[in-house]
C-alpha cells in the first residue's frame, strides 16, 4: 500500500501515543503523559505514554519470553521481515519525516534523508541475516574438529538520542534483529514520535510479538537502572553523552552486559595548504551544519592552514550568513531551531568564553529573537586554545577557525581532546591523507569529503567518544556470542568420510 503525502496535522493524528510492549499497544501504568514540543514554536505537538518501572518490567519480561523463539528462526524469514520493514519505512517515508521534523526540529529535506538512511540500516541487516556462519577446523594434532557457531547475544535493550530518533534506532534494531536478539527501545524523551511509529511499521513488517518494545519515559535513569538489573537482559546499546555512558558502564558490571556506546564526539576538521578551497568549504558547511549542527559527528574543531585561513574564512562565512533559518517544515529553510532553550544557552555560552578569550565573530554569534530555540549559523576566527568550545561539543551551528602551519603541530592539537569519533582532512596528497588518517585518535577518518556514515561502515570511536561499532559486519558482531564445539576423535570424519 503507497501512502499519500500528509499535512503535520495528519502525521500527528495518525502516530500511536501508547507504549509498545509485547505486540500490543498499551497505557502507562504510571497514567502520566510526556507532552512533545516543536522546538521551532515551543508548541505542545502531542501527548504520548510515559512509561514507569513496572512498565520497563513488562517490556524485558516480552522480549526474555520472545527470545528462543525469535533466535530459532530462520535466518530467511528474519531477513524478509526486515526487507518488509525497509520499504514500509520508504513508502512512508513522508510521515515519518513529518514526524522527525516536528519533534526534532531538522529541516524537512534533511528529516527526509534520515529516513532514507534509517532504513538502509534495515535493508543492509536484511542481507546480513543470512551469511551469519562458523567455521570447521581440523585440530593441529589432526585428531578431533574445532566448531564454532555464532549464536544471538540475547535481550538487548537500546536507549537513543534525540539528534537522529530514527538512524539511531534502526542502526540498533537492524542488527539486533538480524543476529536473532530481542529488544526493548528507550527513545530520548523529546523525541519519542518517530519511534513510536517505527515500532507500528515492524509490526506490520511481521516482527513477532515481544521482539521489539518501545517504552518513552521521563524516568530514564530508574527504569534503565531497572532493566540493566534484571539478569535476563544480556546487552545495552546507548547513544548520548560521554558523562551518562559511563554511568551505564558502571551500571553494566553487576550483570556483566554486553555494552556499545557511541558517545561525544569534537570532531577535527583539518585543511592542509594543498587543498581545494572551494570543496573544503561545500565539505564544511555539510560538516558543521547538518542536522543543525547536532550531530556528534559535527565538525567541531576547523584547522585551516595559515595560508589559506583568511580565504576559507571568508567563504564559509559568506555561505552561513545566506542560510535561511526558520521551521523546519517552512519550504526553503536551510538551519531550523536547536532542540531546546537549555542547549541554546549552552551553545551561547560557548560562543561568549570563546569570544571573551579574543576570538573574533565573522559571523552570527547570537541567539535570535524570535519564538523557538534558534542560533545565528557562527564563523570565528582568532580562537584561542584555551576556549571552552575547542574542547567540548559544541552541538550547534558554530565554526571555530583556528590557523596552523605544521603538520606534526596540526596533529597534535587535533588529538589533544578526549573524544576520538571522527575527522575530517581535505588534502589532494595522498600520501598525507593516508599518513594523517593513521596518526588521528579517532574511529572514523573521512578524506576530502564531509561526510562519513554509511550503513556498509563500522560506526564509532575511540577515548571518550566511547567503544564497540554500529554498522558493517562490526555492527552484526556486536549482537552475537562465539560458541566452540570440540568434536572428538569418535565425532571427526573417517577416511571414508561421513561422521563416525
Amino acid at each position: 500500500m503507497t501512502y499519500e503525502p500528509m499535512n503535520p496535522d495528519a502525521a500527528l493524528a495518525k502516530v500511536p501515543t501508547e507504549l509498545f510492549i509485547g505486540g500490543r499497544w498499551v497505557s502507562p501504568g504510571t497514567g502520566q503523559t510526556i507532552a512533545v514540543e516543536n522546538p521551532a514554536t515551543g508548541d505542545v505537538i502531542a501527548e504520548i505514554a510515559d512509561g514507569g518501572l513496572a512498565d520497563m518490567a513488562a517490556a524485558v519480561d516480552a522480549a526474555a519470553a520472545a527470545q528462543r523463539d525469535w533466535a530459532r528462526t530462520a535466518p530467511r524469514v528474519r531477513s524478509d521481515i526486515l526487507r518488509r520493514a525497509y520499504t514500509l519505512m520508504l513508502e512512508r517515508s513522508d510521515y515519518l519525516a513529518i514526524l522527525t521534523t516536528l519533534e526534532m526540529g531538522k529541516p524537512y529535506a534533511q528529516a527526509q534523508a534520515e529516513v532514507t538512511y534509517a532504513a538502509e540500516y534495515l535493508r543492509w541487516y536484511s542481507e546480513e541475516a543470512v551469511r551469519i556462519g562458523g567455521r570447521y577446523t581440523v585440530t593441529e594434532s589432526g585428531v578431533g574438529r574445532i566448531v564454532t557457531m555464532a549464536q544471538p547475544v540475547g535481550p538487548c535493550l537500546f536507549v537513543t538520542p534525540w539528534n537522529f530518533p530514527l538512524a539511531m534506532g534502526t542502526r540498533k534494531i537492524g542488527p539486533a534483529l538480524a543476529a536473532g536478539c530481542t529488544c526493548i527501545v528507550k527513545p530520548a524523551k523529546q523525541t519519542p514520535l518517530s519511534m513510536l511509529a517505527t515500532a507500528s511499521i515492524l509490526e506490520e513488517a511481521g516482527v513477532p510479538a515481544g521482539v521489539v518494545n518501545v517504552v518513552p519515559s521521563t524516568d530514564s535513569n530508574r527504569i534503565v537502572a531497572a532493566a540493566m538489573n534484571d539478569p535476563r537482559l544480556r546487552k545495552i546499546s546507548f547513544t548520548g553523552s560521554t558523562e551518562v555512558g559511563q554511568s551505564l558502564v558502571r551500571q553494566s558490571a553487576d550483570q556483566l552486559l554486553r555494552v556499545s556506546l557511541e558517545l561525544g564526539g569534537n570532531a577535527p576538521f583539518i585543511v592542509f595548504d594543498d587543498a581545494d578551497v572551494g570543496s573544503a568549504v561545500d565539505a564544511a558547511v555539510q560538516a558543521k551544519l547538518r542536522n543543525n549542527g547536532e550531530a556528534c559527528t559535527s565538525a567541531n574543531r576547523l584547522y585551516v592552514h595559515s595560508s589559506i585561513a583568511g580565504e576559507f574564512a571568508a567563504e564559509l562565512a559568506e555561505r552561513f550568513s545566506a542560510l535561511t533559518i526558520g521551521p523546519g517544515m517552512d519550504p526553503g529553510t536551510d538551519i531550523g531551531p536547536l532542540i531546546d532553550d537549555k542547549q541554546r544557552r549552552q551553545v551561547q555560552r560557548l560562543v561568549d568564553d570563546a569570544v571573551a578569550k579574543g576570538a573574533r565573530v565573522v559571523t552570527g554569534g547570537h541567539a535570535l529573537d524570535r519564538p523557538g530555540c534558534f542560533f545565528a549559523p557562527t564563523v570565528l576566527t582568532d580562537v584561542p586554545g584555551d576556549a571552552l568550545l575547542i574542547q567540548d561539543e559544541i552541538f550547534g551551528p558554530v565554526a571555530p577557525i583556528i590557523s596552523f602551519d605544521d603538520e606534526t603541530a596540526v596533529l597534535e592539537s587535533a588529538n589533544s581532546s578526549r573524544y576520538g569519533l571522527a575527522s575530517y582532512v581535505f588534502t589532494r596528497d595522498l600520501d598525507r591523507a593516508i599518513r594523517v588518517a593513521e596518526q588521528l585518535d579517532s574511529g572514523m577518518v573521512a578524506i576530502n569529503q564531509g561526510t562519513v556514515s554509511n550503513p556498509a561502515a563500522p560506526f564509532g570511536g575511540v577515548k571518550h567518544s566511547g567503544y564497540g561499532r554500529e554498522g558493517g559486519p562490526e555492527g552484526l558482531a556486536e549482537y552475537l556470542e562465539t560458541k566452540y564445539i570440540a568434536l572428538g576423535a569418535g565425532t571427526a570424519p573417517t577416511s571414508a568420510g561421513g561422521i563416525a
